[in-house]
């Protein structure tokens, strides 16, 4: 798909530009405990700022469900974006109305404006059409910088494109060009590292990638249900028993698209999950027979060459869930060692490395790797969903 950028913009002198954001960050006791996804919008708004448009922020917070609540304003995450943007943030109590006309109007040009939580509106979850209006009413132009909320259709997400004139931003670009190159048009071989707990939570995603990539690497729990659908006894390792039918279909869709499946070929075995537990390795094969009490909560040494082997051969990379249970040590080997692998050939320059979901983030950070990705996505749902190969209506709304 083609979308338009800042760089369409001829003229944002004195432009009211409504920019939609993501600053659902985590707060506690009234203060932003992470401030990555502030980081991630600032080259848009310095950018906006800097060619002197009047920059007006729409943005939500948890899920108010169209109340006004209290605890879900904006209002104490603005001294966190000012301290990233090192620049006062004005900050009007309503989104619509009196109240965001008057703080529009008093903007000079440069001005950065947070306009309180979209989501106290029951109009933007419904994507109502006057709610909208309302929302256009207080800018020239729209801007969607929040990837993040691409998968809804909400007002602020997608009913202001058809209203005004609309643009991705900095950071919604940079989202799009890195998925568009590892799953949209990527260079070939292309492998997933595919994690977590369950099966069942990642259906559709499995179902996608096989049709779309040359190797499907599954780790964590997952990989117990695969392992047990082909015949292992998995003692009391997490699987879904439920999921052995699902599991055998996958493969056979696989096998149909030509994409390998690639899973562990040791695990580490022990009776307690718990940090420094004591852990035998043990073979992963068809026959494998796990003792009652005991289950597998990593991946071995084995099997960690045997995915470094298999990143040697790749061109890009997407990454999604962890290894194993990578929060406590010693389970956490698989995660790391991998990770810091992928890190490493990324460096190189020999592949191109995008990843992206909650647990992976904080297992590629832990693992110190994130930062050597090609890319990493902060975007959650919406990252799942475009991986799951579904359409995203903040996304196909841009489409020029």
């Amino acid at each position: 798909m083609t979308f338009k950028t800042l760089d369409d913009i001829s003229d944002l002198n004195g432009k009211r530009a409504l920019v939609r954001v993501d600053l659902n960050v985590p707060v506690k006791d009234g203060n932003v405990t992470d401030v990555t996804r502030i980081e991630r919008i600032a080259p848009t708004l310095q950018e906006l700022s800097r060619k002197g448009a009047k920059v007006i922020l729409m943005a939500h917070f948890g899920r108010p469900k169209g109340e006004v609540v209290e605890s879900m304003s904006l209002k104490p995450i603005a001294q966190s974006v000012e301290e990233v943007l090192d620049m006062h943030i004005h900050f009007a109590s309503n989104c619509i109305g009196d109240a965001a006309k008057e703080a529009v109007d008093a903007l000079h040009n440069g001005d950065i404006l947070l306009l309180e939580n979209t989501r106290f509106h029951k109009g933007e979850e419904t994507n109502d059409a006057g709610f909208a209006k309302a929302l256009a009413e207080n800018g020239d132009l729209y801007i969607n910088d929040a990837f993040s909320a691409a998968h809804r259709a909400h007002a602020s997400t997608e009913g202001l494109t058809k209203l005004l004139p609309s643009y991705a931003g900095r950071t919604m670009q940079a989202e799009l060009d890195a998925l568009n190159s590892a799953l949209g048009d990527p260079k070939h071989p292309v492998g997933a590292v595919v994690g977590g707990a369950k099966v069942s939570t990642k259906i559709d995603l499995l179902e996608n990638l096989v049709t779309k990539i040359d190797v499907l690497i599954i780790g964590g729990g997952m990989a117990n249900t695969f392992q047990a659908a082909l015949g292992a006894d998995m003692g009391d390792s997490l699987q879904e028993p439920d999921m052995y039918d699902k599991a055998h279909a996958i493969m056979k869709a696989a096998k149909e698209n030509g994409c390998r499946i690639v899973l562990p070929t040791d695990g580490k075995i022990s009776a307690e999950f718990k940090a420094d537990a004591a852990y035998e390795v043990m073979a992963m094969t068809p026959d494998t027979v796990i003792p009652k009490g005991k289950q597998s909560l990593d991946a071995g040494d084995a099997t960690i060459a045997n995915v470094i082997a298999e990143f040697e051969k790749l061109n890009t990379l997407i990454w999604n869930g962890p290894f194993g249970a990578f929060e406590i040590p010693p389970f956490d080997g698989a995660t790391v060692a991998i990770a810091r692998a992928a890190a490493e050939i990324t460096e190189d320059g020999r592949l191109v490395s995008v990843a992206g979901g909650g647990d992976t983030v904080s297992a590629l950070n832990l693992a110190g790797a994130a930062d050597s990705f090609s890319y990493i996505s902060t975007a959650g749902g919406a990252f799942l969903e475009w991986m799951e190969g579904k359409p995203l209506p903040g996304v196909l709304a841009l489409n020029s």
